[in-house]
């Protein structure tokens, strides 16, 4: 062998002794995650079948997308030193008291206080009812839900890493969350339901039901969609879910500010003798607030009024007109209430111009057939008076 021959044998030798330690390398520095997640799937009440399929979704996303993913129902593991290397922990459809020990409790709520990321899914907000702490982080607790049926979504915000790409309105079959009470003066709503596209919804023209938030030192994210196992392999679907673990997780910014209310999309309730608005006084919000008479005025929400499919009036979402008590006699005070479904809540809108409760079969009435602002309104006997007339506009 010559000289020449031995000195390139060498350096093949050395190259190829190089190339040995650094394809490891760079093997290695391409498969380390970018973050891991914690997936907890614990029931103590009613057990979701998709569970499995949005567990191993869960796990799909993150072999695509360059997250570890561990997935367990053991919940001694809510430990400050195990939760500490999680970017975010995802409850899949927990049902009653998934996570049981009051010190389970504490350090789960010191991981948030820290800096970590919360991913609620479908019926992560029917748990957790004893612990108050929990259910802020979530946003709002389950109330109900009609049968399962397809319904319109609404994407309330297009710029938001989980809605961003996704059509502004979609059809989807899925089971669809009431929740007890409306969260958008605390979180940032990113889809909304259409509930005139389905039957059975209670929440009235604003209906949450995907939204962000951050909370106590961290960051949330919920959606009320995902009890059918089809959901988990819904490319929609999908999309949505990666988005919400990516910004939980805080490895995709995200804009989470409370979300401002949407502006009124309602008619005035104009008064035949009055020329004035029905309104609830100071814009008030609260539960058993009389409503009156007020001077009209264009995109004011506590004057704009939703007549729904199921003749409830609405004003600010969630809020209904309502015979007080479900009182039936002359005299009654209308006032608002939390939308509830009852007869006291139903009206009829009448040819003739008289706004009748469905309850009582009395007219919505100008009280002493005044005039006045502030006149306030009350339910009365039918006699076709003109306080007892109104225009929706």
């Amino acid at each position: 062998m010559t000289t020449l021959s031995r000195t390139l044998r060498r350096a093949a030798v050395l190259v190829s002794a190089a190339l040995t330690l650094l394809i490891p390398t760079a093997v290695a520095a391409s498969a380390a995650p970018a973050f891991r997640v914690l997936v907890f799937s614990k029931t103590t009440a009613f057990r979701h079948d998709s569970i499995p399929a949005g567990v191993a979704a869960i796990q799909k996303l993150g072999q695509q997308n360059n997250f570890a993913v561990d997935a367990t129902e053991d919940d001694t593991k809510f430990t400050d030193a195990n939760l500490a290397q999680y970017a975010a922990v995802v409850f899949v459809s927990t049902t009653g008291d998934p996570v049981t020990t009051q010190a389970e409790k504490d350090a789960f709520q010191r991981y948030i206080e820290h800096g970590g990321g919360f991913v609620g899914i479908h019926a992560a907000s029917d748990s957790g009812y004893n612990w108050p702490w929990y259910g802020k982080l979530v946003g709002a607790y389950f109330k109900q839900h009609p049968a399962q049926q397809n319904a319109r979504v609404k994407v309330e915000d297009p710029n938001h890493p989980s809605t961003q790409g996704l059509p502004a309105q979609m059809t989807r079959f899925d089971e669809w969350y009431d929740f007890q009470t409306n969260p958008r003066p605390n979180v940032h709503v990113l889809t909304t339901l259409d509930e005139s596209s389905y039957s059975g919804g209670t929440m009235g023209a604003d209906h949450p039901n995907t939204w962000c938030q951050a909370y106590d030192g961290g960051r949330s994210w919920y959606t009320g969609m995902g009890h059918t196992i089809e959901s988990f392999s819904e490319a929609n679907f999908l999309h949505l879910l990666l988005g919400g673990i990516q910004t939980a997780s805080g490895a995709v910014a995200a804009n989470c500010a409370v979300t401002t209310p949407p502006p009124p999309t309602g008619k005035q309730i104009v008064g035949t003798q009055s020329g004035r608005c029905i309104e609830v006084p100071n814009a008030s919000t609260t539960n058993g607030t009389q409503v009156q008479l007020r001077d009209c005025t264009s995109g004011q929400a506590n004057q704009s009024w939703t007549y729904t499919s199921g003749k409830q009036l609405m004003v600010y979402g969630n809020k209904c007109l309502d015979a007080n008590g479900g009182g039936t006699t002359n005299g009654t005070a209308v006032i608002i209430w939390d939308c509830n479904g009852q007869n006291n809540q139903q009206w009829n809108v009448n040819s003739n111009g008289s706004i009748t409760s469905v309850k009582s079969n009395l007219c919505v009435d100008a009280n002493g057939r005044g005039t006045a602002n502030g006149t306030k309104i009350i339910l009365w006997s039918c006699s076709g008076q003109t306080n007892q007339q109104w225009t929706l506009r």
